[in-house]
């Protein structure tokens, strides 16, 4: 059986298409999945853009601050689940969470360059197979400094229009 495949439809008309991967994380994937049919990430942004590193996005409140009604466990080594071996590198999609490491809902993030220090910290599930150029584009939109004082918060919202699963 094939893995899942999603198609991310960017309000400016690019797209990619992230395949998901649930023997690495398969509640995360599952979550992520349930979401996508939803049509919650349809309208949502990526807030947070920042060089060499990612691209995060998947709060309906466009402020880092927000997500869906359910959290799920950590599917990480350090939170017990050592099925996860899929390494933070380029077009990789992770969840993001708070310090708790049962936090993540909605939040995910695309690697830009090999971010293999977060291994085992945080639940890699899929990864850009198309159009990662269209990733990439998005560090073309200018950006001010976050509440971290990174450069991260794009000045015009980067609008993910349409998120679909592709069917076989």
């Amino acid at each position: 059986m094939e893995n899942t495949k999603v198609k991310v439809k960017m309000e400016n008309g690019g797209e990619f298409i992230i395949e998901l991967y649930p023997e690495y994380a398969p509640e995360t994937v599952e979550n992520f999945i349930e979401l996508v049919e939803n049509g919650f990430y349809d309208g949502v942004c990526f807030h947070r853009v920042v060089e060499g590193f990612m691209a995060q996005g998947g709060d309906p409140t466009g402020t880092g601050m927000g997500g869906s009604d359910k959290q799920i466990r950590g599917e990480f080594f350090a939170n017990g689940f050592s099925q996860n071996t899929l390494s933070h590198e380029r077009g990789v999609i992770s969840m993001a969470r708070s310090m708790d490491p049962n936090s993540a809902s909605s939040q995910f993030f695309i690697c830009y360059d090999d971010a293999s220090f977060l291994d085992g910290n945080y639940a890699a599930f899929g990864r850009v197979i198309e159009g990662m150029d269209v990733v990439d584009g998005f560090l073309d939109v200018e950006r001010k400094p976050n509440s971290m004082g990174e450069m991260a918060s794009p000045t015009e919202p980067i609008i993910m229009e349409e998120v679909i699963i592709l069917e076989d």
